[in-house]
């Protein structure tokens, strides 16, 4: 059995896996936000109720991996600094102990996610797979040959800041022209209301201030032409990114995770149109753009499965 924990900022979720990443039960905790030893204990907690609920003794247990967000060490198993946490410079490598005696583990949350999808979601059965989250920002991960890529130091993966427009839209990461700054959920609100602002015309002007994702996703679907004309230079932009990673790569397929991944099929069929013609192709096989299956269960399965 494995066990893995995904840090947020708002909770802590825990689940128990089986070596092949099946989940078999989950638990979650409020996050004690900049409090170590609370955090700790809440995570041991948590894995201990796992191992009560499924009649799992903790003996069975043979890692723990936990998905951070921000910065990290792994072979200290240490946060080097916990986004949203409030925590800093703190090491998880002995806060299951003495019950478990276990590895722990420690990774990226976007990295968990893509690792999740790759073990049991929507690319299950592939070697090479990356997964790209569409929220707030633009994350994540690349599964080769079946394991997680993170890099000489273990930070690869920032795909939302690859530049897709030189001297482009400003983006938090402190370049300009990211992919992030053009096709995360925050940049597709940010273009609207800029809109709105210089008089724009359109049924968002109603949420105007206070606008997110699905409200552009709903007027595309409701004939909107602002929200269309916004959404078909999302999709543009995007595919220009999936492009680029489809040539350097070559995945077995792209999955598409986060809030505007829930636009299902409406977001997948501009993107293949818009991003294949643009890519080297083969003739046996090419990547398949597709939604992530797993939903907000894909960091904890992934967390399960770190392994060194």
């Amino acid at each position: 059995m494995r066990i893995g924990i995904d840090l947020g900022g708002t909770t802590v979720k825990a689940a128990l896996c089986t070596e092949d990443g099946t989940l078999l039960c989950k638990d979650s905790l409020p996050t004690r936000t900049g409090n170590a030893a609370g955090l700790k204990a809440d995570m041991k907690t948590l894995a201990l109720s796992l191992c009560r609920a499924h009649s799992c003794a903790v003996e069975d247990v043979t890692a723990i991996g936990i998905g951070v967000p921000g910065s990290f060490d792994k072979k200290t198993c240490t946060l080097r600094f916990g986004t949203n946490l409030g925590l800093n410079n703190i090491s998880f490598a002995d806060a299951f102990l003495p019950e478990f005696g276990c590895p722990v583990h420690l990774d990226n949350d976007a990295n968990c996610a893509a690792l999740g999808e790759a073990t049991a979601g929507a690319a299950k059965g592939t070697r090479n797979m990356l997964m790209v989250t569409l929220g707030t920002g633009v994350g994540g991960g690349i599964i080769i040959n079946g394991q997680l890529y993170t890099g000489c130091n273990g930070i690869a993966g920032e795909i939302g800041h690859m530049v897709i427009r030189k001297d482009g839209e400003p983006c938090n990461c402190g370049r300009r022209g990211c992919l992030e700054a053009y096709c995360s959920a925050a940049s597709l609100v940010r273009f609207a209301e800029r809109a709105l602002e210089d008089g724009r015309k359109s049924v968002l002007a109603v949420h105007k201030g206070q606008l997110n994702a699905k409200q552009i996703c709903d007027a595309v679907d409701a004939g909107d032409a602002l929200a269309q004309e916004l959404f078909d230079e999302y999709c543009g932009n995007l595919a220009n990114g999936l492009a680029s990673f489809v040539n350097l790569f070559q995945p077995e397929s792209i999955v598409l995770g986060g809030g505007l991944a829930g636009y299902g099929e409406k977001l997948l069929e501009p993107l293949r149109m818009l991003t294949f013609p643009q890519t080297f192709r083969g003739e046996d096989r090419n990547t398949e753009i597709v939604c992530a299956s797993l939903g907000n269960d894909a960091g904890l399965v992934g967390a399960a499965m770190l392994v060194e």
